[in-house]
């Protein structure tokens, strides 16, 4: 039982500690004149979807949540943001390649109609994020539309 006790004191003590240690915040107060919403001429409907859906990852402003100055989740939510950010990030769309906007429309249709993004970990939490079915033709068919063009 003695064992049992130090070994819960060291997991306590190492928990603690952590949350001493500091992640990167992913915020700004600034929107670029670079950012997808400026650029393009985007309804307001689809702006709203895609701001609460992906610019939490997909940008330099993230809203983050309670839950967020706890370790070791504020690593894992820190991790996701910065993967995110490298794939896609929307407050630099103007600065991507014609070509790149064009593959990075391409797999944001994909993805959001392979239920692949937004991360089915976010919407666990955050459920307003989902795409419904009627959010999904209306943002790929916007989607879509831009990038023909």
């Amino acid at each position: 039982m003695k064992i049992v006790k130090i070994i819960v004191l060291v997991l306590l003590v190492a928990f603690v500690g952590i949350q001493f240690v500091p992640t990167e915040r992913n915020q700004s107060d600034v929107v670029p004149k670079t950012d997808f919403m400026l650029v393009n001429d985007v309804p307001k409907e689809i702006e709203n979807k895609l701001q609460v859906s992906c610019y939490d990852c997909h940008s330099n402003n993230t809203a983050y949540p309670w839950y967020n100055k706890i370790q070791p989740v504020a690593w894992f939510m820190e991790d996701h943001i910065k993967k995110g950010k490298e794939e896609l990030n929307f407050n630099e769309w103007a600065d991507y390649s014609d070509r790149r906007k064009k593959s990075k429309l391409k797999s944001i249709i994909s993805q959001i109609k392979d239920d692949e993004m937004p991360l089915s970990s976010y919407t666990l939490i955050h459920k307003d994020a989902s795409f419904s079915e009627d959010d999904k033709k209306k943002v790929i068919t916007w989607l879509t539309q831009l990038k023909d063009n």
